[in-house]
């Protein structure tokens, strides 16, 4: 089982690089979820980290209905980033009825070829969750990040473990949300996923903790 690392600075991309973690999720600013980061900062984190590195595109914290010219400063993010040695993206588009959109995202889609993008948790915020799903299948996402439509994945357990009985063979159903060490046994005998999330931050210092990591890696790893 693989393990992704949420990383919202360069500190933990460094803490990451040290771990038995397999894939770094790149953003800016943790209070507000995770934005896209600065080109000079993914240079630097493409530099710290040797192994799989994703980058998170999303101009504002909030909701995910952009503006027109913030639809455009997404664009912009991808065609620069695309030029940083990175391994995707990560992003996620939906319209004012919380209904994944499928023109603007499937126009990401283009525009990061031949990098895979992942569509991150604001699947959780859709109306219908696995017609969500299915959306994201069509319009050519490699994974999906889900806490099960719920606020956290302890709570949405049994929906990511049908998302994955049902869609598993078409795309990646990454688990995330609160996923820690101690619950991670848990998520994995239930869902059975391949790969799963985590910030691994266990302080308020929004650094990832080392130990943490590995402990979970360790979790998943084991039978």
């Amino acid at each position: 089982m693989k393990l992704e690392v949420a990383c919202f600075n360069l500190e933990s991309v460094a803490v990451v690089a040290q771990s038995k973690a397999d894939r770094v999720e790149f953003c800016d600013n943790f209070e507000v979820g995770g934005i896209t980061p600065t080109f000079k900062d993914t240079q630097k984190a493409r530099y710290l980290f040797s192994k799989e590195l994703l980058v998170m595109i999303r101009p504002r914290g909030g909701d995910f209905n952009y503006s027109k010219d913030e639809f455009n400063q997404m664009k912009q993010s991808i065609l620069e980033l695309k030029n940083t040695d990175i391994n995707g993206f990560v992003f996620g588009i939906l319209d004012q009825n919380n209904q994944i959109d499928f023109e603007r995202n499937s126009e990401l889609i283009k525009l990061a070829e031949p990098f895979p993008c992942s569509f991150h948790r604001a699947i959780d915020y859709t109306n219908d969750y696995f017609e969500a799903i299915n959306t994201c299948i069509k319009i050519g996402f490699k994974t999906i990040l889900t806490s099960g439509h719920e606020s956290k994945i302890d709570l949405g357990l049994q929906t990511v473990k049908e998302a994955i009985i049902q869609y598993g063979n078409q795309i990646e159903i990454m688990p995330g949300g609160s996923l820690r060490a101690a619950n991670a046994t848990l998520i994995k005998s239930i869902t059975k996923a391949n790969y799963y999330h985590t910030s691994a931050i266990t302080d308020a210092s929004q650094i990832a903790n080392l130990n943490e990591i590995n402990a979970l890696k360790d979790c998943l790893t084991n039978e």
